[in-house]
């Protein structure tokens, strides 16, 4: 593990009951944040087209459900 992680560790074992829960509120946002970027550059680069269009056939044939 770098130094840096180990070193972000200790910090946040540091934080205060409040500090931690702000700090966890960020870290999910900043989380989903990066999985949105990383789908959309997937959907943009059309690694998700073959899933689609699989996933429209399918559906035509009547083999999906409203959820």
């Amino acid at each position: 593990m770098g130094t840096k992680v180990k070193t972000l560790e200790k910090e946040v074992r540091e934080l205060s009951p409040d500090e931690l829960s702000i700090f966890r509120e960020w870290f999910v946002k900043f989380d989903a944040d990066g999985w949105d970027h990383q789908i959309e550059s997937d959907i943009e680069a059309g690694k998700l087209d073959k899933l689609a269009a699989k996933a429209l056939s399918r559906h035509k044939r009547g083999e999906s459900r409203e959820l």
